[in-house]
């Protein structure tokens, strides 16, 4: 199993992020390193985030980026 991050502007088209991220092994550490970055994703023009496992979108819905802002 990968997990990978797909980074998109608010319209839900791809764009490539400030970080490049790795392909991480387990969701906790995709999902640890979102919380560690998540603002300079987010000052790098991504709005929002896909988590997928393999090719398998985990959430049902886009994770803002702004959302987290507030």
């Amino acid at each position: 199993m990968v997990w990978t991050w797909r980074f998109e502007k608010s319209d839900g088209s791809e764009t490539p992020p400030a970080l490049e991220p790795e392909e991480f092994t387990t969701q906790g550490d995709a999902e640890s390193w979102i919380g560690e970055n998540w603002k300079d994703l987010l000052e790098g023009g991504v709005d929002q985030v896909r988590l997928f496992e393999d090719d398998t979108d985990i959430y049902a819905a886009p994770m803002s980026l702004h959302a987290a802002a507030e």
